[in-house]
């Protein structure tokens, strides 16, 4: 069976008087370890997808199932601590707890408290290498710490479906390394749902959802989508070109490039 399912889904939100559709009839099914990419131009929904599979937001129509549950709204809470976990480009850390709070907060929230809570939020924060930086609140932290921190809330949590909206964009290129290394080790056998700039990680999805006007577009793999000729090439070779054209000019090789394909 399928760890997700969505059928039919629509979003609309309201502009003054204006009722306006940001989803619009979304179906697809994913299967359990898939890492799933979607992409698209700003504007296509990609966010208010993401927000809607990971249970923040619920659809205007249609139904999802996740993990065998239906996401009803009795039931988005318990969904979101038995199955989801979230690594977002913003952080979204707690300004008032500490780096080890904020992911002690994570096993708080599946009900596991007191000491046994403290051993296992300092064990991960140890393995994101921030033993030195666990007692810091977030405003003193840099973009890459406070990413390990959000890393680590992740892995502590233990999720089945993982959701990283465009988790390292705003890094520089050296953070950006280090944290798609936790990330890497962090998506191992879970179900992925990623937004991404970052070449690896769209072309090793195991599907890759095109997203226009709120619309699933194109569906499939790297390679399928290239060949295909639409609108994902197209993007891909606007999009990450430049991209491609900076690890040429650093040296570095780049294997199987996606526009000579």
């Amino acid at each position: 069976m399928s760890i997700l399912q969505a059928s039919n889904i629509e979003k609309h939100f309201t502009e003054g008087r204006e009722s306006v559709a940001v989803l619009k009839g979304i179906d697809f099914a994913v299967e359990r370890g898939e890492i799933v990419s979607l992409e698209g131009p700003s504007g296509s929904g990609k966010t208010t997808f993401l927000s809607i599979l990971g249970c923040i937001l619920t659809p205007t129509s249609g139904d999802i199932v996740v993990d065998g549950v239906a996401a009803n709204a009795k039931r988005l809470n318990d969904i979101r601590k038995r199955s989801l976990g979230f690594v977002f480009q913003q952080f979204n850390l707690f300004p008032s707890l500490t780096a080890v709070e904020n992911v002690e907060y994570a096993l708080n929230v599946k009900g596991i408290r007191g000491s046994d809570a403290r051993l296992e939020a300092n064990r991960v924060i140890e393995a994101v290498d921030l033993t030195d930086r666990k007692h810091f609140l977030p405003r003193d932290l840099s973009g890459g710490q406070k990413q390990r921190v959000a890393i680590a809330r992740a892995i502590v949590a233990n999720p089945r479906i993982l959701i990283l909206d465009e988790a390292t964009s705003s890094l520089d290129s050296e953070s950006e390394a280090l944290i798609q290394d936790g990330l890497n080790a962090l998506m191992k056998g879970r179900t992925t749902f990623v937004i991404a700039h970052r070449l690896s990680t769209i072309r090793k999805a195991d599907q890759i959802l095109v997203l226009a006007d709120g619309r699933i577009i194109e569906r499939g793999t790297h390679h399928e989508l290239m060949a295909l000729g639409g609108r994902y090439r197209a993007l891909y070779e606007k999009q990450y070109g430049v991209v491609i054209n900076q690890f040429i000019n650093q040296g570095e090789e780049v294997e199987d490039l996606a526009v000579k394909t």
